[in-house]
């Protein structure tokens, strides 16, 4: 198959971040599918535009076989609010014109992951005018969760990217939701017909975190580190209003009696407000680090006691997996769970580790400590992690499986 990926945040090579879909494309890729991908210039939650991509609005790059073309996005995106909506604006019209007239051959398929919701209409336009189904992913529900963490409060917005989203659901052929509770949501209250629905959720990286357990010096990693004595929790991800990771430093405080250091990889539009923040209340067991690509992720991950995934206390939040935890679990780390709903029923069943209530410092407080008085509970949960996830959530089995929905169409 020819296959036409849009794709915002699809990462650089060795980036940081989120790449369920630079490791689905290259499992494709090897399965001796084309593949072209449109992506933006600007990472998620990187602040400055590469200097490779300033003044140009097209660049073509290559990832092995996996043609990239690089679309512009407005470099206001991590200034404001505003600055936010028009570098997503931004990209949707550099990815329509980029799919129309740079991407060149017949293709297949055009899919569309989001957020942000605006590329569904790239999608839509790209898919009619190249005559191929859309596909439509979603990653994240949207507009609920901007609606529920504060960030979209304009009526008159809300009720366009209720509409629009309405729109998309209607003209995509298949939508590949994420969790179980994406589906019933779409499927029960959106009224999507079951039909267009599918689920193949986030999932592990058993192919790096294999090698780096047979391999990787943990021990001189945390010596290396000043990790050494100290019992680490590792976060990584975003540092955004979303992640509310102020809960973090708070617990931190609570704790710092003991030999808990809380290790936060990552970058946002919140990070240098945080920092301040554990200044200004004096924390010294929180540690901030800036990104790292994926493969030294990993080992911060495997020369750490546990892994948190935390997000603000929000009913949106409750649907969602994050997809670090899958990256814990192959790594054979427990997981703190500051996520209530389905992410922390699949911690719960899969016995991984422990959830504690968002913003609850007392609760971060408590359990923690038992960790601590229970040390042995750090490798029982991080073995029954590993082989949930092993049996459930391994990256191959699930792009394979969602390739054959897609050939079906």
């Amino acid at each position: 198959m020819n296959i036409l990926l849009l794709h915002q945040y699809f990462l650089e090579e060795n980036d940081s971040g989120g790449s369920r879909w630079n490791e689905i494309t290259k499992i494709w890729e090897e399965k001796g599918h084309s593949i072209t991908v449109l992506g933006g210039m600007m990472h998620a939650n990187g602040k400055e535009k590469l200097p490779e991509y300033k003044g140009l609005h097209f660049k073509l790059k290559q990832q092995g076989n996996i043609k990239i073309w690089r679309c512009h996005v407005s470099e206001a995106y991590n200034k404001s609010f505003v600055g936010r909506l028009w570098g997503y604006f931004s990209f949707m019209i550099s990815s329509i014109y980029a799919g129309l007239f740079k991407a060149k051959g017949k293709f297949d398929v055009v899919i569309v992951t989001s957020p942000p919701l605006f590329v569904g209409l790239s999608g839509y336009i790209i898919s009619r005018l190249r005559g191929m189904p859309l596909v439509f992913e979603v990653r994240d529900l949207w507009p609920e969760s901007a609606i529920d963490t504060g960030v979209l409060t304009n009526k008159m917005l809300i009720k366009l990217a209720y509409w629009f989203e309405g729109f998309i659901y209607r003209k995509a052929k298949l939508i590949n939701v994420l969790t179980p509770a994406f589906y019933n949501t779409l499927k029960d209250v959106k009224k999507v017909p079951q039909d267009k629905l599918i689920l193949i959720p986030n999932a592990a990286d058993f192919i790096l975190s294999e090698d780096l357990l047979q391999t990787f010096d943990s021990h001189k990693f945390r010596l290396e580190n000043g990790f050494d004595g100290k019992f680490v929790i590792t976060y990584v991800g975003a540092h955004g209003v979303a992640n509310y990771l102020e809960q973090i430093i708070d617990a931190g405080k609570a704790l710092e009696d003991t030999n808990v250091l809380f290790v936060l990889i990552g970058q946002g539009m919140e990070k240098e407000k945080l920092k301040k923040i554990a200044s200004d209340k004096k924390v010294t067991n929180v540690l901030f680090l800036d990104p790292v690509p994926k493969k030294e992720v990993f080992k911060y991950i495997l020369a750490s006691d546990m892994g948190a995934s935390v997000l603000k206390k929000v009913d949106a939040f409750k649907t969602v997996y994050s997809n670090k935890t899958f990256d814990y679990m192959s790594c054979k780390k427990p997981i703190l769970m500051a996520i209530d709903g389905v992410s922390r029923e699949l911690v719960e069943d899969a016995g991984a580790g422990s959830y504690v209530e968002p913003e609850n410092v007392n609760e971060y407080n408590r359990i923690i400590r038992e960790y601590l008085d229970n040390p042995e509970r750090l490798i029982k949960e991080g073995e029954s992690g590993y082989l949930y996830a092993r049996n459930n959530f391994d990256r191959e089995v699930l792009a394979l499986r969602y390739l054959n929905y897609i050939e079906n169409l």
